[in-house]
C-alpha cells in the first residue's frame, strides 16, 4: 500500500491519457505552435552529441540562436515543398512546370530562412579572435552544424491543421463557420436537435477540434514541447515559490533527452520493419519480435517521462490560482496592519490639531 495512493492514481491517470493521445496521434483540443526554445530542443535531438553539448553550453551562457518567425512555419514550408515535388506529373506535362515553379518558390523561401539562421552576425562569433574564444569556451557552432540544426528544425512537430495549403486551411475555416451557422439557424426551433447533429458532423469532418499528427512520435514530442512551454510561461513557475524546483528540473535538457530517445526509437523501429519485410524464416521473425518487445519498454518509459512533464504543467497552472489567492491574502493582511497603524496614530493627530488650534487662538 503506497504512502500516498492518491498521487499514484493521479500519475496513472495522466500517463494513460498521454498514452491514448499518442497512440491515436491526436491530442484533444487545439494548442499553439511550439516556442523557439522547445522547437530547437527537439531539433537538437536529431544531432550528434558534440553539437548538442555546444547548444547546451550556449544556452547556459545566455547565447541565443536566430529566430526565423517560428520553426513550425519552417516545417510547414518544407512539407509543402515536398508535397509539390512528390506530385505525379507523368501524364500531366502542362502541370509539371507549375509544380516545379511552386516547389522552387518554396525552396527559395526556405533558403532565405536558412541564410538568416546560419549567417546571423548577431548570434555567432565573427573574426578570428572571437571564433577562437568561443571554441575555447565550447560555444562555437561551425557552419555545417548550423546547417544541420536548421535541417532538423524542418521536422518540428506541427499539428496537421497547420500543414495544409492556404486553400485547404481556408476551406476548413469555412466549414467551421458553416457549422456554427447551421446550429444558430436551427436554435429555438423544432429542428434544434437535428441542427446540432448536422453541425457536429460538419465540424467532425473538418477535423478542427483536435490536433492531429503524422504519427505517435510526433504527437509525443509536440506534447512534451507544449508542456515545457506551459511551464516556462507560467508566472507561478518564475516566482520565488518555485526557486528550488527550477534548480532541480532543467526543462530544456529533459526535452532534448526525450527527443534523442524518440528519434533513436523511431529509427530502430524502421530498421526492424525493413528486416521483417525481407526475412521470412521463423528464427528471424522470433528475433524481431523479441527486439520489438524491448522497444515497447522504451516507449513506455518515454510515455512516463512526457506524462511527468504534463503533470508538472498541470500542477503549475493550478498553482497560479493558489498563488493569486495568497497574494490577495497578503495584500489584505498588509492593509490590515496599515489600517491599525493609521488608527494608532489618531491620538497623535488629535494632539497635533489641538496644538494648532491653540496657536490659532493666540492669533
Amino acid at each position: 500500500m503506497p504512502a500516498h495512493p492518491e498521487i499514484g492514481t493521479e500519475r496513472e491517470r495522466v500517463e494513460e491519457r498521454v498514452r491514448r493521445w499518442c497512440e491515436d496521434a491526436r491530442l484533444e483540443g487545439r494548442r499553439p505552435l511550439l516556442s523557439d526554445a522547445s522547437a530547437l530542443a527537439i531539433a537538437s535531438g536529431r544531432l550528434d552529441e558534440a553539437t548538442r553539448a555546444v547548444l547546451s553550453a550556449r544556452r547556459r551562457a545566455g547565447r541565443s540562436l536566430p529566430s526565423v518567425g517560428g520553426f513550425g512555419a519552417v516545417r510547414v514550408l518544407a512539407d509543402e515543398r515536398d508535397r509539390w515535388l512528390s506530385k505525379d506529373t507523368k501524364n500531366k506535362p502542362g502541370s509539371a512546370m507549375v509544380y516545379r515553379l511552386r516547389a522552387a518558390e518554396l525552396a527559395k523561401r526556405l533558403d532565405h530562412l536558412r541564410t538568416e539562421f546560419t549567417l546571423s552576425s548577431t548570434h555567432y562569433a565573427h573574426g578570428v579572435r572571437a571564433v577562437r574564444r568561443d571554441r575555447r569556451d565550447g560555444l562555437h557552432l561551425d557552419l555545417d552544424q548550423r546547417d544541420l540544426l536548421f535541417d532538423a528544425t524542418m521536422h518540428t512537430p506541427v499539428p496537421r491543421r497547420e500543414q495544409g495549403t492556404t486553400l485547404e486551411r481556408t476551406g476548413m475555416a469555412l466549414l467551421e463557420t458553416a457549422a456554427e451557422r447551421v446550429s444558430e439557424a436551427a436554435a429555438n426551433t423544432r429542428f434544434a436537435e437535428l441542427g446540432d447533429k448536422a453541425a457536429s458532423v460538419v465540424v467532425d469532418y473538418a477535423d478542427r477540434r483536435d490536433d492531429a499528427f503524422l504519427d505517435k512520435f510526433e504527437a509525443l514530442l509536440f506534447l512534451a514541447g507544449h508542456s515545457v512551454d506551459r511551464i516556462h510561461t507560467s508566472p507561478a513557475w518564475r516566482s520565488d515559490h518555485f526557486l528550488v524546483q527550477r534548480t532541480q528540473l532543467d526543462l530544456i535538457d529533459e526535452l532534448t533527452q526525450i527527443s534523442v530517445d524518440v528519434h533513436s526509437l523511431q529509427g530502430i523501429g524502421d530498421e526492424l520493419d525493413g528486416i521483417a519485410a525481407m526475412m521470412f524464416d521463423d528464427a528471424t521473425r522470433a528475433q524481431v519480435s523479441t527486439r520489438r518487445a524491448a522497444l515497447d519498454t522504451v516507449w513506455s518509459q518515454l510515455i512516463d517521462r512526457v506524462a511527468a512533464l504534463v503533470r508538472v504543467a498541470d500542477l503549475v497552472t493550478h498553482a497560479e490560482g493558489d498563488l493569486r489567492t495568497m497574494d490577495v491574502m497578503q495584500k489584505a493582511q498588509s492593509l490590515d496592519s496599515r489600517i491599525d497603524a493609521l488608527v494608532a496614530r489618531a491620538g497623535q493627530r488629535e494632539l497635533s490639531a489641538d496644538n494648532t488650534h491653540f496657536v490659532g487662538d493666540q492669533f
